[in-house]
């Protein structure tokens, strides 16, 4: 979110990989191997399997909630920090369902959608209908890259500040959410004007600050009404109960750094899930794969800070339909199926601090000489 330099199948460090240039990514055709036999192989597991959705959801809730109340509780400051650890994770993870809901078919696994807003998007102030219809476009084959891409900026190729300053912004967004839906959200359903601001450019989770939402339509317009609705009430009603002491400052000050981790935590995760080499030209499938990052076991870490299936990124972009629970045995099949001159192996690396220092380097050399 390509590499046109061959890598063997032994997973490189990224950071000896020099970055290509975009006008070589361009001359990436897809490989009609690798695509076919990631349709083929995994015809079988498609499905998403409800009891996995549910119990996976509510466990990471139920630990997640109950992490957070212990570092409010807790009068130690080192059980305290221990316990704001674990609801950082914990909560990491419950959230990253979101991604989940904007692929998997709602009938398949009913009622999740309800659910996970209720418990996850309404009380951390990130309903589902802030990626549903936007993430969607990331996928789009003509748009992924591009100025039109939600998800996608060239950030290795941008000056060494763009990342600090990247990582930075958001450790904010608990704080534009909150004014977002306790202060806009009932503007916005008083002055059109207002709205149209609100909607277009406020209502997305997306990195790319040129992007601007369509109007909502249809099923995603009813979402859109209660979630925000819902989203305006509990961010009023914190606010309130902060002010007037019901809910305790310390307590409110500790959910609100917990969901700062949480944002920065994914912020780093989304620094290293793509590569970023792309100047916005139109990219092939296999060349968005190449942009794309898996971090495959034996790599133990991205379970945590790469959760429901979020290790296999670049996989996802070649089978995103694919329910998250099927990617490391749809990734254990590729891999053993496909030669070692396959573009697949060329997207497996093996942890987080060689993608981080191979984009900080890039930023420096290509980044900064422009």
């Amino acid at each position: 979110m390509t590499n046109a330099i061959s890598l063997d199948r032994r997973e490189a460090d990224p950071v000896d990989v020099p970055a290509a240039a975009p006008a070589a990514k361009l001359r990436i055709a897809d490989d009609m191997t690798m695509l076919r036999a990631a349709a083929e192989l995994t015809r079988d597991i498609t499905a998403p399997r409800p009891a996995i959705y549910w119990t996976d959801m509510i466990a990471s809730v139920v630990i997640g909630y109950g992490a957070l109340a212990a570092a409010i509780a807790l009068t130690s400051p080192a059980l305290a920090v221990l316990a704001g650890v674990v609801a950082v994770l914990a909560l990491y993870r419950a959230g990253s369902f979101i991604h989940e809901l904007t692929h998997i078919k709602h009938s398949a696994v009913p009622g999740f959608r309800f659910g996970w807003n209720l418990l996850v998007g309404v009380p951390l102030l990130v309903p589902s209908f802030m990626y549903e219809g936007v993430h969607s476009l990331h996928h789009a084959r003509t748009r992924y890259g591009t100025s039109e891409d939600p998800e996608y900026l060239p950030l290795a190729l941008m000056k060494p500040w763009s990342l600090p300053l990247f990582i930075a912004a958001s450790l904010l967004a608990p704080v534009a959410l909150l004014f977002r839906f306790a202060v806009l959200t009932p503007l916005a359903a008083m002055f059109p004007a207002v709205r149209h601001k609100v909607v277009t450019r406020m209502s997305a989770l997306s990195i790319n600050p040129s992007f601007e939402r369509r109007l909502p339509e249809g099923e995603l317009l009813r979402q859109w009404r209660w979630q925000a609705a819902a989203c305006s009430v509990f961010a009023i009603a914190l606010l309130a109960g902060v002010a007037t002491g019901v809910v305790p400052l310390r307590g409110f000050l500790i959910f609100m750094a917990v969901a700062s981790a949480v944002a920065v935590l994914n912020q780093v995760r989304t620094l290293v899930a793509h590569l970023w080499e792309n100047e916005g030209e139109a990219m092939t499938v296999t060349a968005q794969y190449l942009d794309s990052v898996n971090v495959p076991p034996p790599a133990l870490l991205p379970v945590l800070w790469a959760p429901v299936g979020l290790r296999y990124h670049a996989l996802h972009h070649l089978t995103p339909a694919l329910p998250y629970h099927s990617l490391a045995e749809a990734h254990r099949r590729l891999k053993a199926a496909l030669d070692d001159n396959s573009p697949y192996h060329r997207a497996n690396y093996p942890g987080l601090p060689g993608l981080v220092r191979r984009i900080v380097v890039s930023t420096m050399t290509v980044g900064g000489a422009r």
